[in-house]
């Protein structure tokens, strides 16, 4: 039955879910890194996961939603803001990356803000979130935003708690703003077990080239689980507004999140299809006097694959 449809799929369709699988591919090689012990605890746990075939399928047809979405966005001229929060290694990094594999830089972009300067923390605590908002036809993915203050800030230290009362009363508000000034305001967080993080944490530990992805804080996270989840629990009931509720994503397993919050993104902004006029490539201009000249070999890239 498999066969049948992948033989009545489109031949660019093919394509495009053999360069995903080979992508796939490369990301299950990492395991060889790994000690026999993670392997086998991630060999368990993918027999719950989506199927491949599936999963692939799905996520090529979501995202040529997410283009038509764009299409749709820049064309009326719509703002669109979307934050993503959640606990360290949630796979919020994974999910933007699917948003955004196939549609437009120019105006679908992504926002990580390092830790605010020394000049930053002296400005209004809003203030160099707002340089990043859309303008008319964009799309703004925060990758972490002015949550920081509800939760790494607060359970770090970084920020006091009259600080962390302050974002609390002002928040609301700032996004009602946001929300009146004509921007569609989406807030996900991707929740992980206790369990779920520690292995991934282990993992990235194990595996050289993930260990950048480690930093101290997010060790300390490990730590401080329960005031985080305090943290988060507050956050939740004195930031989730009508104007811009949360939504939570479950997060176990990444393939099913990410498509999970695709589909919904989808779902809150009704948009069509926008036609376009057929492309047409031209024919090349052909010079007869034209010949082209011999490069050295030095200007090229050694061929040794």
């Amino acid at each position: 039955m498999a066969g049948e449809d992948e033989e009545r799929q489109p031949s660019w369709l093919r394509l495009e879910m053999q360069d995903d699988l080979d992508e796939e591919l490369e990301m299950e090689l990492d395991d060889q890194r790994l000690p026999e012990a993670l392997r086998q605890i991630r060999r368990e746990r993918k027999t719950a996961t989506i199927d491949r075939q599936l999963y692939f399928r799905e996520l090529l047809r979501l995202q040529s939603e997410l283009v038509k979405l764009q299409d749709w966005v820049a064309r009326n001229g719509l703002k669109v803001v979307v934050l993503f929060e959640g606990r360290d290694s949630a796979g919020k990094g994974g999910a933007i990356k699917r948003i955004t594999q196939r549609v437009n830089p120019r105006t679908c972009r992504v926002v990580a803000l390092p830790a605010p300067s020394d000049r930053e923390r002296t400005q209004w605590y809003f203030q160099r979130y707002v340089a990043h908002l859309p303008a008319a036809g964009e799309i703004v993915l925060f990758d972490r935003s002015w949550y920081n203050r509800a939760g790494v800030e607060r359970v770090m230290g970084f920020a006091g708690e009259a600080q962390v009362e302050d974002f609390f009363r002002d928040v609301p508000e700032f996004e009602r703003m946001l929300v009146r000034s004509g921007i569609i305001v989406v807030k996900y967080w991707f929740s992980i077990t206790d369990e779920e993080q520690q292995l991934r944490f282990l993992m990235r530990i194990h595996d050289p080239i993930k260990q950048w992805k480690l930093s101290p804080m997010d060790l300390q996270s490990r730590v401080r689980w329960e005031q985080y989840t305090k943290a988060k629990e507050e956050m939740f009931e004195r930031t989730n507004i009508p104007e811009a509720p949360w939504y939570i994503v479950e997060g176990n397993d990444k393939k099913r999140a990410r498509l999970n919050v695709i589909a919904h993104l989808l779902s809150l902004i009704p948009y069509e299809e926008v036609p376009h006029e057929p492309v047409v490539l031209p024919e090349r201009v052909f010079d007869p006097n034209y010949e082209r000249r011999t490069l050295p070999p030095e200007l090229y890239v050694p061929e040794r694959y």
